[in-house]
């Protein structure tokens, strides 16, 4: 094998599985569909036309032929009006206009002897030209000698001969000239058997690849409209597009009934905060009087009291306490007023917030870890909200670990519009069950007397209040990972308030945040 078919077969199985893609690529896609049958219907045409011109050329031809084949009958009627003439009157002037006329017919014959070949056979030419020289014989001889009645009818027999074969292939080209016509008017409908089988092509194609999917799609879009966010499943043929198509409207489906659950947790929260900002106001002032009663009782009478009495107003002054704190996390819970929002480093909420927390730390035995790059992208905030946010984080990862571990706190800014900031703790982890209902108010699952259920769903109220989001993952006996997505603060950035209102009027609905 030389070095050019080695190369030919390189560069073949190199593009052979390439073409094979690109050609089901084609097939696959509306657009390459869409141009194959016009392809096939312009290829088709211009087939048609071709045979149409070439169908009415032939027939352009063959009248032409068949206009000489009737002069080819006509010259031998007249060749034997001259040849009755000559041999009943003696005319021998028309004797010399018979010979004439034998000279145009001879010539006639030569110029349409391919024809007359194709028309009857090579024998039946032969036997018109044998014919036709037999009788200019026979003419030139009777004129010289031979005047019986015998040669005169052999003459006449042989003239009737030449009428005959004349005759018979005028009928035969004529017939012939008839089949092409008929021929020629088949193609129009040709013409409408290509188009009615393209147009069927296109219907089954529009039908199978494009309508029903979109019938499937309408089904599924009422079925939205219901609160059913399933899936379209559809096993039929469909194109590329609409492949795509269906995947990004499956895609869209899956974000709406996440979005769905989003919102039903704000609406639900919402409620819950009109609730509970009424109780939280009714029973805040019954509980300072109840605290202050008791620090009065305890001031002014200590002395006289006895220990036990000691005892139980402590009691009093602790159990108030706690109430005042639930209290007031059902305040922060419901709190719709909107707080001051400045740029913030995220370095600074978190140190602020650890500096809190850091002999509850220290006591609980957790080494943290915090991860933040050197200089982060500032986030528009309340430092004293996003405080309590990881204030509360930090806490529940403490609980977590009852017998110490591991907190790392790290801060991610390499996304477009917002900073993540991440909480993961090496506790036992969340089930899943659980981790449905975890930013849920009053949800919680610890034991009775050592939360209230408010942590996390006031955290959650707090992040939705500035733009942000609040994610969580968590396994089993590999601890649990809390993000806090917040937006990110550039220059020429309107603050969160204004940017907040402006999406109300936008949207033109309440915020229930």
């Amino acid at each position: 094998m030389n070095s050019n078919s080695l190369l030919f077969h390189r560069f073949f199985g190199w593009a052979k599985p390439r073409l094979q893609l690109a050609s089901r690529s084609i097939m696959r896609s509306i657009k390459g569909q869409i141009f194959i049958v016009f392809a096939a219907t312009f290829l088709s045409v211009c087939i048609l036309s071709v045979l149409h011109f070439w169908s009415l050329s032939t027939v352009k031809e063959r009248l032409l032929l068949g206009e000489r084949y009737d002069d080819l009958l006509n010259n031998i009627l007249e060749l034997r009006r001259f040849e009755k003439n000559y041999l009943f009157y003696g005319d021998l002037g028309s004797l010399r206009e018979g010979l004439d006329y034998l000279k145009i017919i001879d010539a006639l014959t030569r110029e349409l002897s391919e024809d007359i070949m194709k028309v009857s056979d090579q024998r039946a030419f032969q036997s018109f030209q044998k014919t036709l020289s037999t009788y200019d014989h026979s003419l030139r001889t009777f004129e010289e000698n031979d005047k019986t009645i015998a040669h005169r009818e052999e003459i006449r027999l042989q003239g009737k001969t030449l009428v005959d074969s004349a005759e018979h292939l005028l009928k035969t080209k004529r017939e012939r000239i008839h089949k092409a016509i008929m021929q020629t008017s088949v193609v129009p409908f040709a013409f409408l058997g290509v188009f009615v089988t393209l147009m069927l092509f296109i219907i089954k194609l529009i039908s199978l690849g494009l309508l029903r999917p979109l019938k499937v799609m309408q089904g599924t879009i009422q079925r939205m409209a219901r609160g059913d966010y399933s899936p379209i499943i559809y096993e039929g043929l469909h194109t590329d597009e609409m492949s795509g198509v269906i995947g990004a409207f499956n895609r869209m489906a899956q974000e709406l009934e996440v979005n769905q659950e989003d919102l039903l947790q704000a609406r639900k929260i919402a409620a819950l905060g009109t609730f509970t900002a009424g109780i939280a106001h009714e029973l805040n002032n019954p509980i300072n009087n109840i605290y202050l009663t008791a620090e009065t009782l305890m001031d002014d009478y200590a002395e006289t009291m006895e220990t036990e009495g000691k005892e139980m107003i402590s009691d009093i002054l602790v159990q108030a306490e706690r109430a005042g704190e639930i209290v007031r996390n059902l305040l922060d819970f419901s709190r719709t007023e909107r707080p001051a929002f400045s740029s913030l480093s995220p370095m600074e909420i978190i140190q602020s917030t650890v500096n809190l927390l850091r002999n509850q730390i220290m006591l609980a035995g957790i080494k943290l870890e915090t991860r933040i790059p050197d200089q982060p992208a500032p986030v528009n905030g309340n430092l004293r909200n996003l405080q309590q946010i990881f204030m509360n984080l930090l806490l529940n990862a403490i609980q977590a670990m009852p017998n110490g571990g591991k907190i790392t706190v790290s801060a991610v800014d390499d996304l477009p519009d917002f900073v993540r900031i991440d909480v993961q703790d090496e506790g036992e982890g969340i089930e899943p069950e659980t981790l449905e209902h975890i930013f849920e108010p009053f949800f919680t699952t610890k034991e009775v007397g050592r939360g209230t259920g408010l942590g996390l769903a006031v955290a959650y109220s707090i992040v939705k209040r500035h733009g942000g989001r609040i994610e969580v993952k968590s396994e089993p006996g590999r601890g649990t990972v809390f993000s806090v997505f917040l937006p990110k603060s550039s220059p020429g950035q309107p603050p969160m308030e204004k940017r907040m209102e402006e999406m109300k009027e936008n949207a033109g609905t309440h915020c229930n945040c």
